[in-house]
């Protein structure tokens, strides 16, 4: 209980301030500003997304595995998630010493992973979520206008639809960490994309999480 009030009052002194939870958190917000996170105290979703040589990933039996650092991010295209993958990369063995897993998680498909993964020298799992069930299912979730759309298009990028939807979908940057049960220990999300967590603030919360 200590631990989780810690790791809750440092999320809060860390996070951007979100709006009120929605009931429904699987519903795309029409705005940044809007989403509703999964928070500290709840557990990851029991879903299948793809690893980046495109077989079936199933996050919860890999949570399960260590305690995992689970960062979101928009795509390959972008550059403040590239600066945030390989400021991640530079304290991976800092975090994996602790015995964390590294993942991150992007609308990417496996082919656009790997190239990522090869240009930026990750060592860490990048997991393709092009079908958006982690970016619904976690809350993060918000639409692009057709004129962000374009914009990303035109620097080689490519976003997600979701079945239906007439809309393309992005995630708020995220990073969570989970326990091996799958309860979120720490979040921190920013519906402005330019700001992510700085690494020593991820690796503080990071071994608070693992303190008993």
């Amino acid at each position: 209980m200590k631990r989780l009030l810690q790791l809750t009052v440092f999320s809060l002194l860390v996070s951007a301030t979100m709006a009120l939870p929605a009931l429904d958190r699987t519903k795309v917000a029409e705005d940044a500003n809007d989403v509703a996170p999964l928070m500290i105290g709840q557990s990851a979703p029991d879903i299948i997304l793809f690893s980046s040589d495109g077989t079936p990933f199933k996050l919860r039996e890999k949570i399960a595995q260590k305690p995992t650092v689970l960062l979101f991010y928009r795509g390959g295209w972008c550059p403040f998630c590239n600066a945030q993958l390989s400021q991640i990369q530079d304290v991976e063995d800092e975090l994996t010493d602790m015995g964390y897993q590294l993942l991150a998680i992007s609308p990417d498909t496996p082919t656009a992973l790997q190239k990522t993964s090869k240009d930026k020298e990750l060592s860490y799992e990048l997991i393709s979520d092009y079908q958006l069930k982690a970016t619904t299912q976690f809350g993060l979730a918000f639409h692009i206008s057709e004129d962000y759309n374009s914009k990303v298009k035109s620097i080689g990028g490519k976003t997600a639809r979701l079945a239906g939807d007439d809309k393309s979908t992005l995630p708020v940057p995220a990073v969570y960490i989970f326990d091996t049960e799958g309860m979120i220990q720490f979040q921190y999300a920013n519906p402005n994309y330019k700001v992510r967590i700085k690494p020593e603030l991820l690796l503080t919360a990071a071994r608070l999480a693992l303190e008993e």
